[in-house]
């Protein structure tokens, strides 16, 4: 777990894993893997860094080849690749935004083409932008929020349909701000929410295909995207994230890999348009 975290900002999101005091972890050294992903292909978005990195570190060493897709974080790109073939598995980057739909037709094409099929998709490439009146919200922001968080979703899935199957799996990354709300993250609350419907739907109307659909809600967690956001209001607010949790304390992406796994494993296969919430404590109904 992240320890001493200091005041800091970044100016750009997603933000870049090395800037940040301290390190991340990814995964813990002695996670063992027992093949539950062995032989599977997965996509997941915003897989560069953070959450999106721990996912992947965690189903190579579950046996998955993985691609990921990023904005523009190049090195953080390519460290996450390292990664993962230091696992033995393939790995793959692909840059582009999710706010566009061709770039990702284009990210499932080059998944499918270079990895030999689909099997798991997890959604997580994000925006978060720290605004405490609605009024100071403009129009470009709020539309960037849904075009990243809800549409991005909207379009990988659309397009990885044609090539998931029965025992495939899609996990959606939402957020404790779906349940519980914050009065700084409106226009982020808001598409976690939507992320929600957006989950307990397609799992209706995927079951009969035999495609579970679920959602990690993750409470606050060390990664980049929180000195990118509010470090830039507070760098103060960063090192006193995951405070207020019965916890004490913020998560480290690697307390969320495994919840991703069990999702996207056959140890899941009962469990659809359900969420997991990784949060430190705070219970959250829903």
């Amino acid at each position: 777990m992240p320890d001493h975290i200091l005041p800091q900002s970044q100016d750009h999101q997603p933000g870049l894993e090395g800037l940040m005091q301290p390190k991340a972890i990814h995964i813990r050294p002695d996670y063992r893997g027992s093949g539950k992903l062995e032989g599977k292909k997965a996509l997941i978005s915003g897989g560069d860094s953070g959450i999106g990195r721990a996912a992947a570190i965690h189903f190579a060493r579950e046996g998955a080849d993985v691609a990921i897709l990023y904005l523009e974080e190049h090195e953080d790109a390519q460290e996450t690749v390292r990664l993962i073939e230091k696992e033995g598995r393939k790995g793959l980057a692909i840059a582009g935004d999710v706010s566009s739909s061709q770039v990702c037709n284009d990210a499932v094409a080059r998944t499918v083409n270079e990895l030999g099929g689909l099997d798991i998709l997890v959604n997580n490439a994000g925006v978060q932008i720290v605004e405490e009146d609605i009024e100071a919200v403009s129009d470009e922001e709020w539309q960037r929020h849904m075009d990243t968080n809800i549409n991005g979703y909207f379009y990988l899935v659309r397009a990885a349909l044609a090539h998931l199957k029965k025992g495939s799996a899609i996990v959606n990354t939402s957020s404790i701000n779906a349940f519980a709300g914050n009065k700084a993250l409106l226009a982020y609350s808001t598409t976690k929410a939507a992320e929600m419907g957006m989950t307990r739907s397609l799992a209706l109307q995927l079951v009969s295909k035999g495609i579970r659909v679920n959602a990690v809600a993750p409470g606050p967690v060390w990664t980049p995207l929180q000195p990118a956001s509010w470090g830039v209001v507070d760098p103060q607010a960063v090192a006193d994230l995951g405070k207020d949790t019965p916890m004490g304390r913020c998560g480290d992406p690697t307390e969320l890999g495994p919840a991703y796994v069990y999702l996207a494993s056959e140890d899941a296969s009962f469990v659809t348009g359900q969420t997991l919430h990784v949060n430190g404590g705070m219970i959250i109904n829903g």
